[in-house]
């Protein structure tokens, strides 16, 4: 057989049943912008201080080295859309290449992943409405609540009204780091100073030079750098509710290196030179810091509505995808069966509420430690981003290895320097979480990992048994990826 040839039984056998019932309701401008908004987040908007504070300037060279492997990651998620558009994502892509307990594997590790940003994402929103006095005297774990509680009313409605959503959080944050890039280099020209600081090129050096702590302190912020790009991945999940994947895409996933050049190195590197990486913190927008500091009335207030906004839509995104990928998995036994149910808008709820009450823990945690809420759970996000990326690597190696056996066709939209680029890649996910040990946080993070672990597999014996089931029933019904060749009816509320 030819390495161009797909043989359409088992082009046939991994049509995810999932992917049943969605609408087509995302256009090409609500894909963009959500690649966008994937690409530019929390992790850009509050963790950048702390990070400058820690590494310096060196920190843009962090964004760029995590940067190249997240679009190794999405570039590799892009050639299996192409193969087979699903709105299980990598889920699905695992049970095909790796079986039901890659899909397990991934689809748990995505939602240790979201889960946790979600918690991350309500105690950013918490600490940016602490910014304007008038709410300081409210607790940080109400804040939290009522930032859960509008996203998800939002959330339940209908795909398109989450698609609208991201498309004008994704217009907003964009417009401002763009008037901000514009400000910051009209400064640096003019060179006028920032806060009474000798602002300009030279701070990149000047201030104990461009490691001012030495290279270490810039490999242990890394797992937080990874943890920035996050959601660039969510763009492989819309894939199954938009009616032309294959044109879309391909243009959405290119542009996202453009922009982690632009607007992650490019801000980084501005923010450094505009101010002394001392002056940073954490628990503030680095760009709030600048604004405030310029003395521009009001700029500092704007800034921090815009931050907020991109907090807002990472919370958005995450309870999208996750609902997305828990059906998925619930299609095939190994999520509960209550997480596959869609509502007459088509809109997977029940793994959404499921998402959502993980974030409410994430309240008790705001209520408990409201200063470490956020650096803590962005360490637990950090090793399921790690997870999950690794799996989409894992699975385009398969597919690749299947292709080279002429089992599969590869499409014209490839990941380059296949294998190595994967082999390479998963090396990289291997030395961030050994590094994570050499942090105080991380340590924390990675004793952890054998109680996730023992999770797992505790999650997986208790399902086995429903998994192999709807395999048997799938194989005896044609091959397809759920009971009887299609949805469950009572998964689809009527």
């Amino acid at each position: 057989m030819s390495e161009n040839t797909l043989r359409p039984a088992d082009q046939d056998r991994h049509v995810d049943a999932g992917d049943d019932g969605y609408s087509k309701a995302l256009t090409a401008r609500h894909i963009n912008m959500i690649a966008i908004g994937g690409a530019i987040g929390t992790g850009l908007f509050l963790g950048a201080g702390g990070r400058l504070a820690s590494a310096g300037p060196a920190l843009a060279l962090a964004y760029g080295i995590c940067g190249l492997f997240a679009f190794f990651v999405v570039r590799a998620l892009g050639e299996l859309i192409l193969h087979r558009p699903s709105s299980g994502s990598f889920v699905s892509y695992s049970r095909e290449f790796m079986g039901e307990k890659g899909a397990y594997i991934g689809g748990w590790l995505y939602f240790l992943n979201w889960s946790t940003t979600g918690i991350a994402d309500i105690t950013a929103i918490a600490l940016y409405v602490h910014y304007w006095g008038m709410f300081s005297d409210v607790p940080q774990w109400v804040l939290a609540l009522v930032a859960l509680a509008v996203v998800l009313a939002f959330n339940l409605i209908s795909v398109k009204i989450f698609g609208e959503m991201e498309f004008w959080f994704a217009i907003i944050k964009v417009a401002a780091l763009v008037v901000f890039m514009v400000i910051g280099i009209g400064l640096l020209v003019t060179g006028q100073d920032v806060g009474g600081h000798d602002s300009g090129p030279h701070l990149l050096v000047s201030e104990g030079g461009f490691f001012p702590a030495g290279v270490l302190p810039l490999v242990l912020v890394m797992q937080g750098v990874v943890f920035a790009y996050s959601a660039v991945e969510m763009v492989g999940v819309t894939a199954g509710e938009t009616a032309k994947p294959a044109e879309i895409m391909p243009r959405a996933i290119n542009s996202i290196m453009w922009r982690i050049a632009v607007f992650y190195i490019g801000s980084v590197l501005l923010l450094a030179m505009l101010l002394p990486y001392s002056a940073f913190e954490a628990g503030q927008s680095p760009f709030v810091t600048v604004l405030t500091q310029l003395g521009v009335p009001y700029a500092g207030d704007v800034m921090n509505l815009v931050v907020m906004t991109a907090a807002l839509s990472s919370l958005n995104s995450g309870l999208y995808t996750t609902g997305r990928i828990l059906r998925s998995m619930a299609m095939s036994g190994s999520a509960p069966k209550f997480t596959g149910v869609m509502s007459k808008s088509r809109v997977p709820y029940g793994g959404i509420l499921l998402t959502c009450a993980v974030c409410v823990l994430g309240v008790g945690l705001n209520y408990a430690l409201p200063a470490e809420a956020f650096e803590i759970v962005i360490n637990f996000a950090a090793i399921g981003v790690i997870g999950t990326w690794g799996m989409i690597m894992l699975s385009h190696l398969m597919f690749y290895r299947q292709a080279r056996a002429g089992l599969v066709t590869r499409p014209s939209y490839q990941l380059f320097g296949s294998p190595f680029t994967e082999i390479i890649t998963l090396a990289f996910f291997g030395f961030i979480v050994v590094m994570m040990w050499f942090d105080e946080v991380g340590r924390y993070t990675i004793t952890a990992l054998p109680v996730i672990v023992l999770a797992m597999v505790v999650g997986w014996f208790a399902v086995r048994g429903r998994v192999n089931r709807l395999a048997a029933e799938r194989d005896a019904a044609g091959g397809r990826d759920a009971p009887g060749g299609e949805a469950d009816p009572s998964l689809v509320d009527t």
